[in-house]
C-alpha cells in the first residue's frame, strides 16, 4: 500500500465530491480523486448502485464495484422525491464538485442541474460525463464504450490485416476518454476557482476523449493522405522492428526496436545483421517478419526472454494477469494491491494501485469499500440534519 506520512496533507484534502455516477467512467474518476484525499460521497439510488450487483462476486460483493469504489462514503437518496431533492441540494451547499453520468438534461428535469445548484453554491464545479457531450446532433444518443470507439474511428483502426475490428479488453473510451479527462477537467476547474472563486461546468464526452487519443494517428493520416491500413502501418504490425511474435510454446513476445540502436542490437543477437539497414525498407518487411516469425518458433517465450535478457533492445513477454500479478516491476510499483481473504470469503481480491506517484503528497490506496448507505448518519449530520430527521427519512424510504 502506498504510504503517506502523518505530517503531509494529501493534495485534495478538504475537497468534497458528490458522486452520482455508476458502473465505470465516473466511479473510476472519483476513486482517483479519493486516493488523493477528496471526500467522495457516493450518492446511490435506494438499494444501491447497480454496479454493486454485477458478477463475479467475492464475499457477496461485485468485484468490479470494488475495483472503482475504494476510499468513498455512501448515502442512498431517492432523487425522484421532493424531500430527496431537498437533501441533495443541502449536500451541494457545501460540496466542491458534483459529478454525474446521466444523459444530458436528466439532472435539469429533476431540478438538480448546474443552473439550479449554482444559485446555491457559486463555487460549485459540475462535471457531466456523457457519451457524446452536451452539444451536437448526437447529444441525446445512448451508447457504451464500443459505440464511442466505433464513432471515434478507433474500432476501424484496431484490426488485423484482414480489416476485421478487434474488441478491446480495455474500456478505452470509458476510462481514458471519460474517467481521466473528467479528473483533468475537475482539477483544472478547481485551480481556476482558487483564483476566481467561481465554479463552472465540465463537459466530458467519452467519444471526444477517445478521438483525442488518435492524435498521432491523425498526424499519420494527414501525412500519408490516406486512411491508415490496419496491420500494415509503422506502429500496427507493418514493420518487423515493432511487432508481436508467436513463440514455440504458443505464447507471445513483443519487440519495440524503433530506434536504430535497438534494431541493430536485436538483429545482431539474432544473427541477422543483414536486416539492420533494411529497418525502414517497406518492400522488405513481409520477408523479414516471416523470417523472424519462423525463428521465434525455435524457442519458448521465456527462453527468448532469457536469450535477450542482457540486450538493451525493448523486448518483452506478453503476460497474462496471473503473470502480471507476480511481476517484479508491478510489485515494486505497488500497482496491484492484494486484499487477503476478502470479507472472509476465502478468496483474495486484487485492486489496481494508483499510477500517479507524488513525492511529497502521495496517494493512499485504502482497501475499504462503502456499504450501501453506510455513511448516511455521518453525512447528513454534517449537513445539519438531526438524528430524528434522519430516522424519519429512513422510515419514509427517502434515504
Amino acid at each position: 500500500m502506498v504510504k503517506n506520512s502523518g505530517e503531509n496533507r494529501k493534495p485534495l484534502d478538504g475537497i468534497k465530491v458528490l458522486d452520482i455516477t455508476r458502473y465505470l467512467p465516473g466511479p473510476f474518476a472519483t476513486q482517483l480523486l479519493a486516493d488523493f484525499g477528496a471526500e467522495v460521497i457516493k450518492v446511490e439510488e435506494p438499494g444501491g448502485e447497480l454496479g454493486r450487483f454485477l458478477p463475479p462476486f467475492i464475499g457477496g460483493l461485485g468485484t468490479r464495484f470494488c475495483a472503482v469504489n475504494r476510499n468513498k462514503k455512501s448515502i442512498t437518496i431517492d432523487l425522484k422525491s421532493d424531500k430527496g431533492k431537498e437533501i441533495f441540494k443541502k449536500l451541494a451547499l457545501s460540496a466542491d464538485v458534483v459529478i454525474e453520468q446521466f444523459r444530458p438534461g436528466v439532472m435539469d428535469k429533476m431540478g438538480l442541474g448546474y443552473k439550479t445548484l449554482k444559485e446555491l453554491n457559486e463555487g460549485l464545479i459540475y462535471c457531466s460525463v456523457t457519451g457524446y457531450g452536451l452539444s451536437g446532433p448526437w447529444v441525446n444518443r445512448a451508447g457504451h464504450d464500443i459505440n464511442y470507439l466505433n464513432t471515434s474511428g478507433i474500432s476501424a483502426l484496431t484490426a488485423g490485416r484482414d480489416g476485421v475490428p478487434v474488441m478491446s479488453s480495455v474500456q478505452i473510451a470509458d476510462m481514458a476518454g471519460g474517467s481521466l479527462y473528467a479528473v483533468i477537467g475537475i482539477l483544472l476547474a478547481l485551480f481556476h476557482r482558487s483564483r476566481s472563486g467561481k465554479g463552472q461546468t465540465v463537459d466530458i464526452s467519452m467519444m471526444d476523449g477517445a478521438l483525442s487519443l488518435l492524435a498521432y494517428t491523425v498526424g499519420e493520416w494527414c501525412g500519408k493522405g490516406s486512411v491508415p491500413e490496419t496491420g500494415r502501418e509503422f506502429l500496427t504490425g507493418g514493420f518487423a522492428m515493432y511487432n508481436t511474435y508467436r513463440c514455440g510454446d504458443g505464447r507471445y513476445a513483443g519487440l519495440g526496436a524503433i530506434e536504430g540502436k535497438f534494431w541493430s542490437g536485436f538483429c545482431t543477437k539474432l544473427g541477422r545483421e543483414n536486416y539492420i539497414n533494411l529497418q525502414y525498407d517497406i518492400s522488405k518487411q513481409e520477408e523479414i517478419i516471416a523470417d523472424i516469425n519462423n525463428i521465434m518458433l525455435e524457442k519458448s517465450r521465456d527462453e527468448w526472454v532469457s536469450f535477450f535478457a542482457d540486450s538493451d533492445i525493448c523486448f518483452t513477454p506478453v503476460l497474462d494477469l496471473d503473470e502480471v500479478s507476480e511481476h517484479e516491476q508491478v510489485r515494486a510499483r505497488e500497482m496491484l494491491v492484494k486484499v487477503m481473504n476478502f470479507k472472509g470469503s476465502g478468496s483474495d481480491l486484487y485492486v489496481t494501485g494508483n499510477p500517479v506517484k507524488l513525492s511529497e503528497t502521495p496517494g493512499v490506496v485504502v482497501t475499504e469499500f462503502p456499504e450501501t448507505g453506510g455513511d448516511v448518519m455521518e453525512i447528513l449530520i454534517d449537513a445539519g440534519y438531526t438524528v430524528e430527521e434522519i430516522e424519519e427519512f429512513i422510515s419514509k424510504k427517502i434515504i
